[in-house]
């Protein structure tokens, strides 16, 4: 309880942090379904990869401010972060764009966003990342899982209906 409190108080301030970012390289966005990878459509519907977004950096994808009350979270976003999802747009370094399988990834992140809303999504996602660490995350464990199996897999499913069943069915 103690952890959404904290989070809660600074949604206001990330909230209005992502809208501007996402106005601040909307001009450098590319629907997904424009990078035209072969697999991607017999996992996601035409209007996902319609509606996604993608943009490409040089750089190290923007992360949100994260307050000094919030200082476990400073540690997670350092290093090399490969790509970073707000809402129904995603950014990704360089060397990453044409990795069909890190677009994968984000495209669930995409609809975590979509099912939870926004302030749902960075809620549980910040409580996730503080008391479980990034890698075994609820949210980030369900992309990887999901990205294995795009991976080793290989047999395409409706990746939207069990992502959305396993929001309903873990998180209320």
């Amino acid at each position: 309880m103690k952890d959404i409190k904290r989070i809660e108080q600074y949604l206001p301030i990330i909230i209005t942090w992502i809208d501007r970012t996402l106005e601040q390289h909307a001009h450098q966005a590319k629907q997904v379904i424009d990078f035209n990878f072969p697999r991607l459509p017999g996992y996601f519907s035409k209007e996902l990869l319609t509606n996604s977004s993608v943009v490409v950096l040089d750089t190290t994808p923007p992360i949100p401010p994260i307050a000094p009350e919030l200082n476990e979270l400073i540690d997670l976003f350092k290093g090399n972060l490969a790509g970073i999802t707000y809402k129904n747009t995603y950014f990704i370094r360089q060397e990453y764009a044409f990795d069909e399988s890190l677009h994968f990834h984000e495209l669930i992140h995409v609809i975590q966003w979509k099912c939870l809303g926004i302030e749902k999504f960075i809620i549980t996602y910040g409580i996730e990342l503080i008391e479980r660490g990034y890698r075994i995350s609820f949210l980030e464990d369900m992309a990887f899982r999901h990205q294995r199996r795009f991976i080793f897999e290989g047999e395409p499913y409706d990746v939207e209906a069990e992502v959305q069943q396993e929001l309903a069915d873990t998180i209320s």
